[in-house]
């Protein structure tokens, strides 16, 4: 039986927005490497480098083979610039299970180093049970 973690919280990692990084990033997608960070690189500085907290955490139980990424969205207060420091913590907001699945809310903040609010992440993980 697996116990709900909602509500726990992991701590705060850094990231660097490394120019070189998002230009190939732009690039891969198709985007113009000039025109700064695409808004979609959020899946590396957000959900990238907090999820990893989520799904090695011996508490959460994250089967890997039974999970579905079901939904994610992105809300900025505003874009990230390359080279810029950012620090993305998430936490469980919600974690229920129901006719064998479980359904796993994940949230991360993203902050600049002066702490302005960059994006907020949310995601939802299926899991078969």
């Amino acid at each position: 039986m697996i116990v709900s973690v909602a509500g726990r919280i992991y701590p705060a990692v850094t990231f660097e927005i490394e120019p070189e990084r998002v230009a190939d990033f732009a690039r891969a997608i198709g985007a113009d490497p000039a025109a700064g960070v695409p808004p979609t690189f959020a899946a590396v500085y957000s959900l990238g480098v907090t999820a990893p907290q989520l799904f090695g955490d011996p508490d959460a139980a994250i089967d890997f083979a039974k999970l579905l990424h079901a939904e994610q969205e992105f809300e900025w207060t505003r874009h990230p610039q390359p080279g810029e420091t950012l620090t993305s913590q998430g936490r469980i907001a919600s974690d229920v299970s129901r006719r064998g699945m479980r359904f796993v809310s994940f949230e991360t903040e993203t902050k600049a180093a002066t702490g302005e609010d960059i994006c907020r992440s949310r995601a939802l993980f299926v899991i078969r049970t």
